[in-house]
């Protein structure tokens, strides 16, 4: 509320001012008297890692190539006119219908707009600063009413375009045509010109080669409000969205995992300041990468299999690798694929977890009077017409402690146990601990037992699952990650200062209990014989495809989701989440982690209960009456499969009799997806 208010507040002080504007011819007392004594010279601005090294410099050169308006088609000049301002030969530098429309939508709980004509946009980028306050939209508003004083609406459409960013160092609409097409403005179609309208509201949010489902999203946007506002025909707006993008492949560089990291820290800083500061201004900009542990994650990558190569010249698989401080929230790592693209898949690509999510269902059950040691039965159950889950051994192992169930990575003990705690409460706590892509209502909502083996409407993503382990880490203390920690102008000032947000989200006796139970999963579970030589505790996750394949794991000082998977949604010749994405989690942690003291989790004074002795009912038992090898489930546990979570279709397969030697055994887990975790549709 106290945004709109302020929203109202500024635009209905702004209209008053230049009411008095226009009466009194007062426009010119805010607008720049000599422009060449205010420029400033061009210079880079300089990123630095957490320890104050110079890790990476902007370009300082702008690719800023001027053209004159009539070398602007006009579809081009109307796709900007009809997603920016399509009132902008009407009105005279400030819209208040447009104005009025966006107050009215605010206060009626719609979107948010801002009213900005193109005019003020003009204002804002050639004179001033990308500072949020009144005293600039003041001036914004008295620049923009000089303007169409002095220029005509032609004169003041050719500045805009030349003036806008679109991303990558890329200024004005000829430098952009060339950067995303590689051909000149004048050689543009609907589908092109709409493309880069699309951009200046966010440039790297828009931007095709970073975000493409985004930037396609807003591309036909901007061809509904051609055609709405009649600047296109029906006909051609149709043709403008089925026509297949082609875009400039000639700015690509030699891979570089950090480029990831650096385009995350680009966004934030032009977000804070703007893209003119930060590629003319000199700015220094402190981050959270520790440059060490960055090459441990770089030199991690090769662990990574290489498939194929698809349409887009990428490699498949691709990985993300997030490692954050969970004391801090700080970003120490990050890799968001192999360093062919610009998407980054660390923090926007959204994939389902498999088992990689079912320790907040174990971690709900600490909560609501469970301990590690409490029994739970694994036996057959239709928990939903059709869906009867299997465990990936096909075999039922009776009554298990949870300690077993979480170790062994068990889905019938899973799901019964979120039945008991309750769906509702487990999505509460990974929402809490920092997991913002869960869907909590409607039909598609994840509060559903499916939900407890991963199997999710959306998804999640490696850096958020990082942050969440990290509270377990922590005893409950949820940090929210932090990448960009200042902004210093040439002179000294200090432009933006990040603010550490951490709360205590999960009790400290539950989140200790969790972790004691993880930390077996390292010795004698899914990731068994993989330890780190310090105490650890994680996870493991795979998709019943093998599309998607994690380990999330963390000690007291780093936490590190590393996701391995298709961009295709193509099966992975049947990869776990104990294979690659184990074996690039195990390299970096140990390389990562060489020069930290060793330190073991911190006991808040919780008792953890030894294991129960189990005494098994007859009907627990095998087939053949004897009791189960014990000692062979222990082997195969290495190569059981341990979350089957994506696929809606259920294979009920029956157990198989007899005994069978231990290569058979592994060949039919890992050879067979045989469990879901979603009942099927009737």
């Amino acid at each position: 509320m106290f945004k709109v208010l302020k929203f109202l507040f500024i635009s209905v002080i702004c209209l008053m001012i230049m009411g008095c504007s226009v009466l009194y011819g007062f426009s010119s007392f805010f607008a720049p008297t000599n422009m060449d004594e205010t420029l400033i010279p061009d210079a880079a601005s300089q990123f630095y890692d957490i320890n104050g090294n110079a890790i990476y410099t902007t370009l300082s050169e702008e690719r800023r190539i001027p053209v004159t308006i009539d070398k602007i088609p006009k579809h081009v000049q109307n796709a900007f006119i009809a997603i920016e301002d399509n009132r902008f030969y009407e009105h005279g530098g400030i819209d208040y219908r447009g104005t009025a429309r966006a107050l009215v939508s605010t206060l009626s709980g719609s979107e948010v707009q801002g009213g900005s004509t193109i005019t003020q946009q003009l204002a804002k980028n050639a004179f001033l600063t990308q500072e949020r306050s009144i005293v600039r939209k003041i001036k914004e508003a008295f620049i923009a009413k000089e303007l169409e004083n002095k220029y005509t609406k032609e004169e003041i459409l050719t500045m805009y375009l030349n003036q806008i960013y679109f991303g990558q160092g890329a200024y004005g609409i000829e430098s952009a045509s060339m950067y995303y097409f590689g051909k000149h403005v004048q050689n543009l179609n609907i589908a092109e010109a709409a493309t880069l309208a699309a951009i200046p509201k966010s440039p790297n949010y828009y931007n095709p080669f970073e975000n493409p489902n985004e930037s396609t999203k807003r591309k036909e946007l901007v061809i509904d409000q051609m055609v709405k506002y009649n600047l296109i025909t029906a006909d051609e707006g149709a043709k403008a969205k089925a026509y297949k993008m082609v875009y400039s492949t000639a700015h690509k560089t030699k891979n570089d995992p950090r480029g990831y990291f650096f385009d995350m820290i680009t966004q934030k800083v032009i977000e804070e300041v703007g893209a003119d500061a930060l590629y003319k201004g000199g700015l220094k900009i402190y981050t959270t990468l520790d440059s060490d542990m960055q090459r441990a994650a770089e030199n991690a990558m090769r662990h990574l299999p290489a498939y194929y190569t698809d349409g887009k010249k990428l490699t498949q698989p691709q990985m993300a690798l997030a490692a954050v401080d969970p004391k801090t929230g700080y970003v120490k790592a990050m890799v968001g694929g192999r360093g062919q693209d610009k998407f980054n898949r660390a923090t926007l690509a959204v994939r389902q977890p498999g088992s990689a999510f079912k320790p907040f269902v174990y971690l709900t059950a600490m909560q609501n009077g469970f301990t590690p040691a409490s029994v739970i039965e694994d036996k057959e159950e239709e928990f939903a017409p059709g869906w009867k889950p299997q465990n990936s051994d096909m075999k039922w192992h009776g009554k298990v402690s949870l300690r077993t169930g979480i170790v062994r990575s068990l889905n019938v003990p899973t799901i019964k146990l979120a039945r008991e705690v309750g769906v509702d409460k487990i999505v509460s706590n990974a929402e809490k601990m920092g997991i913002s892509t869960l869907v909590d209502s409607g039909a598609y909502s994840d509060v559903n037992l499916a939900m407890s083996l991963g199997g999710l409407s959306k998804g999640v993503n490696p850096l958020e699952m990082a942050s969440a382990y990290g509270v377990l880490a922590t005893n409950g203390i949820y940090c929210k990650p932090i990448a960009l920690l200042k902004i210093v102008n040439r002179e000294g000032k200090v432009l933006y200062e990040a603010k550490p947000q951490s709360k205590r989200v999960i009790d400290a006796e539950s989140a200790y209990l969790t972790t004691n139970m993880l930390q077996d999963v390292l010795v004698s579970g899914t990731a068994g014989g993989m330890g780190i030589g310090r105490p650890a505790a994680g996870k493991t996750g795979t998709t019943d495809t093998f599309i998607d394949a994690w380990f999330v794991g963390y000690t007291p000082d780093l936490s590190t989701a590393v996701w391995v998977g298709d961009d295709n949604n193509k099966p992975m010749n049947h990869m776990y989440g104990s294979m690659a994405p184990l074996s690039i989690w195990h390299d970096f942690m140990v390389n990562a982690l060489a020069s930290t003291p060793r330190t073991g989790f911190s006991n808040p004074g919780v008792t953890v209960p030894a294991e129960p002795e189990i005494k098994q009912d007859e009907e627990d038992k095998d087939k053949d009456g004897k009791d189960k090898d014990k000692k062979d489930d222990k082997e195969a546990t290495v190569k059981e499969e341990d979350n089957k979570n994506q696929s809606p279709t259920v294979t009920n397969k029956p157990k198989s009799s007899g005994k069978r030697s231990m290569k058979e055994r592994i060949n039919e887990i890992m050879g067979k997806p045989v469990v879901s975790n979603k009942p099927t549709k009737n």
